[in-house]
């Protein structure tokens, strides 16, 4: 059982999540079919950040359709920044590998890890029976060359903290 505080922060996150309207100036640069699809894993993984950043985690990515959809969400700039203000009570930035704040490269771990940490994540937001479709949708969307890290996440290596 989450800690009262922690539950309801999430709860808020899942709400704002839920109410974002996504226009279609996010998917111009995400081509990706079924959009449907597509826009499941935009909501799981914001709803994955909510909770990364509750716990100051820095996660990673494991869908390039999904990052391209996100990208597009960014670029709707007063709309980004109201959800984020909605759901996180801050701005959610994006961390592009070797695109960190100098420092953060070592908190921010491998690849591995922030994927690990993602699935962390994913376990905190999941609701019962629901399926996480982060980690293969780029082959069921058939993305070129996929990111998708197959129906699991990765395990983290020992090299570097979590």
């Amino acid at each position: 059982m989450l800690p009262g505080r922690f539950s309801r922060r999430l709860d808020r996150i899942q709400s704002a999540v839920d109410a974002l309207e996504l226009p279609p100036a996010v998917y111009k640069t995400c081509p990706f079919q079924p959009r449907e699809l597509v826009e499941t894993g935009l909501r799981q993984w914001l709803r994955c950040c909510g909770a990364a950043l509750l716990d100051e985690q820095i996660i990673g990515m494991p869908s390039f359709a999904v990052d391209e959809a996100w990208h597009g969400l960014i670029l709707c700039t007063a709309r980004y920044a109201a959800f984020c203000q909605a759901s996180y009570g801050q701005f959610l930035h994006h961390h592009p590998q070797g695109g960190e704040l100098p420092g953060n490269a070592k908190r921010a771990g491998s690849m591995r890890q922030q994927l690990h940490r993602t699935a962390v994540a994913w376990s905190f937001v999941a609701r019962p029976g629901e399926e996480c479709v982060l980690w293969d949708l780029d082959v069921r969307v058939s993305v070129p060359e996929p990111w998708s890290v197959g129906r699991r996440p990765p395990v983290p290596d020992d090299s570097t903290p979590r």
